[in-house]
Formats: structure tokens, C-alpha cells, sequence
């Protein structure tokens, strides 16, 4: 499939998606917030540190020189649990490349639920956690999954609303071209 026809895909699939979308329920939703506009495509991808589910930080402006692909998901979501396959498949195809893959969770249940959700599904990602949904503020998620694809420089090339097979010939072929920028 061309570029052209890749986005022509990912304009249906954004379409589809968003009728398909998780909303984000009550757990995630703090009462305080305020709705915040979220970055567009070819803005400053918002800078946010998260935690790993050992502890350890990261920070998205350190990750500058990758790919980045920040996805915002959630154990209970039915299409996020649909797309995390792809997303292992992606990541082991990306392996040993300037790619970094960011699965923020927003589950209120933090590590114990995502750590749960692995053990049982028998996969595993970069998992990091946003329990408070101050990342995903930050970005203007309306729902999970949503995701942003981060060029070398920072700054936001995709967002995508809604479940994908980030595993696709495409998707792949993508992300390589990003990486020769």
C-alpha cells in the first residue's frame, strides 16, 4: 500500500475507531479537571514524565533521536486489549531501532492492574503509568485508546483515536520512514 493509501486507511480506521472508542469512566475521570485542548500533528509533543512498572522515570524530551509512539490505554477498555497484541508485534519489529514505545496506562488500579492484566494475557509491553490521568490531561485524551506518534525532534506526526493493527506492513513501513528523517 503507498503512503497515500496508508492515510487514506488511517482516516477510515480514526473514523471507525472513534465509534468504537473507550470513554473514559468515572476511575479515570477526576473531578477537578478541566478539559484541556490536546496538541495537534505538527506541534511540540507535550513534554511529561511517567514511571515504569518498576519504578523507574522517563522522560519524553530525553527520548529525542526515537520514534516515539505514546499510547494512552486502559486494562478495562475492550479495543485498547484488542490493539496490545499489534502493539507487541510492532515492538519486537522495532526492536534494536531509534524506536521507543510509551503504553501509558490511566487504570486507577496502577501497577497491581496492569502488572494483573499481563500476567493473565501472557504479553507484555513498555507499560507506564498515568493513574492520576495527568498525561493523558495534558495531551486532551477524550477516551482510550489514543495515540500519538512522535518524530526524532519532538513533535507530534499522528494522532490516531481508537484500536489499530499497529503491527500492519504499513504501519511498520511508516515509522521506518520516520526513523530516516
Amino acid at each position: 500500500m503507498t503512503f497515500l493509501k496508508w492515510i487514506l486507511f488511517a482516516l477510515l480506521t480514526v473514523t471507525l475507531a472513534v465509534a468504537s472508542g473507550c470513554k473514559k469512566d468515572d476511575r479515570a475521570a477526576k473531578p477537578a479537571a478541566k478539559a484541556v485542548a490536546g496538541p495537534v500533528e505538527g506541534s511540540a509533543a507535550p513534554d511529561f514524565t511517567v514511571r515504569d512498572l518498576a519504578g523507574q522515570e522517563v522522560k519524553l524530551s530525553s527520548l529525542k533521536g526515537k520514534v516515539v509512539l505514546v499510547n494512552f490505554w486502559a486494562t478495562w477498555c475492550p479495543p485498547c486489549r484488542e490493539e496490545i497484541p499489534s502493539m507487541v508485534k510492532l515492538n519486537q519489529s522495532m526492536s534494536g531501532k531509534q524506536f521507543q514505545m510509551l503504553a501509558i496506562s490511566i487504570d486507577e488500579g496502577g501497577k497491581a492492574s496492569v502488572e494483573t492484566f499481563f500476567k493473565k494475557s501472557g504479553m507484555t509491553l513498555p507499560a507506564f503509568l498515568d493513574t492520576e490521568g495527568a498525561v493523558a490531561r495534558s495531551y486532551g485524551t477524550t477516551g482510550v485508546p489514543e495515540t500519538f506518534i512522535v518524530d526524532k525532534t519532538g513533535i507530534i506526526q499522528k494522532k490516531i483515536v481508537g484500536g489499530m493493527d499497529w503491527s500492519s506492513p504499513d504501519v511498520i513501513a511508516y515509522l521506518e520512514e520516520l526513523l530516516k528523517k
